[in-house]
């Protein structure tokens, strides 16, 4: 009997807070969706921005990979016809070290032969200079090319690194919202034949309860077996870090017709999912700032047909739980500095 007075309370209680909601708090209600949405929207840009700039990164790779191809088969070339200058200028120097001897022990040589060595003798230093400045300037370009070789191959390092770090969050992030959603699975298994879903889809979670499970018709009250599955959930997600939690209510196409606040199916939409904030809050001890509360009347049906059918599976509170991409944006934010 007590258990029964104490539910019985309960309900009295959010019933006389629902219906003491002005107007001007409906509205700050709608903004705060609108701000949520405009979130939801930014995330799932970013999430594309992500999966591009992954795919630039290894495309950027794959090319400075060629690069460095190019470059070591340069050096080794330029290698080689240093060796070989190096050879030449070597017999050069012989050759002059000769020619020198010779011109010593021909002191009586006649005029024409000494004319002749000396000939020799120019044409070879010349040739010897040219070799000196050849070699001189296979040096630099070859130094040059080692520098710039040093530059990509640090710069390949640098980007590998910050995709392997972007590659393991994402894998981290996956992982968690796997693990998560096996989590919330298991805890409302007892509801999965009475209109609950769990569905992982654009790296976020969605746990969708149709209407008849959790409210009576017309009403922002959670009747006891939705409070069960709501308390459930909360209980799997107080344990949870780094998550948002958006609470959507969602209506049919059928006007509301009912007297007191709420007007139509936008008030409805938003006040049972207000209703269901509250209950896992008071429930749980989830952090107030993880959760978001919103409604979007009868605009984002999941079955546009006008059956009774489809009227009941539009009827529903979907629950979003988003992972935090900070980790994310703190890494390409810093890559972004860093090549500007």
């Amino acid at each position: 009997m007590r258990k029964l007075s104490n539910v019985l309370a309960a309900l009295f209680i959010i019933i006389s807070i629902t219906s003491c909601i002005s107007p001007k708090k409906v509205n700050e209600i709608k903004d705060d969706f609108l701000k949520s949405e405009e979130e939801r929207k930014y995330l799932k840009s970013e999430n594309q921005r992500l999966e591009t700039e992954n795919k630039e990164q290894s495309a950027s790779i794959e090319q400075i990979s060629k690069s460095l191809k190019t470059l070591s088969e340069d050096t080794t070339t330029l290698g080689l016809e240093l060796r070989r200058k190096v050879k030449e200028y070597d017999r050069v120097n012989k050759l002059n070290d000769q020619l020198l001897k010779k011109q010593a022990e021909s002191s009586q040589l006649t005029e024409a032969e000494n004319r002749k060595l000396l000939y020799e003798l120019q044409t070879a230093q010349e040739n010897l200079q040219n070799k000196e400045d050849a070699l001189r300037d296979l040096e630099r370009e070859l130094d040059a090319k080692k520098s710039n070789l040093d530059k990509l191959s640090s710069a390949l390092s640098e980007r590998e690194k910050r995709v392997n770090e972007l590659e393991a969050i994402i894998a981290e992030k996956d992982a968690r919202v796997k693990d998560l959603k096996n989590k919330v699975s298991n805890a409302l298994l007892n509801f999965k034949d009475k209109g609950l879903t769990v569905e992982q889809k654009n790296g976020r979670i969605y746990v969708s309860m149709e209407a008849k499970l959790l409210f009576p018709s017309g009403s922002t009250t959670v009747n006891p077996e939705g409070k069960e599955a709501l308390v459930d959930l909360a209980k799997v997600l107080e344990k949870q870090e780094n998550i948002t939690v958006l609470v959507e209510g969602h209506t049919d196409i059928d006007a509301y017709r009912g007297s007191g606040q709420i007007k139509d199916n936008w008030d409805l939409s938003v006040m049972r999912s207000t209703s269901v904030v509250k209950l896992m809050l008071e429930n749980s001890t989830l952090d107030p700032t993880m959760l978001t509360a919103a409604g979007r009347g009868e605009f984002m049906p999941l079955d546009p047909a006008k059956t009774a059918e489809a009227k009941a599976k539009n009827r529903r509170i979907e629950i979003i739980l988003t992972p935090n991409l900070d980790q994310l944006f703190e890494i390409l934010d810093k890559a972004s500095a860093t090549e500007e």
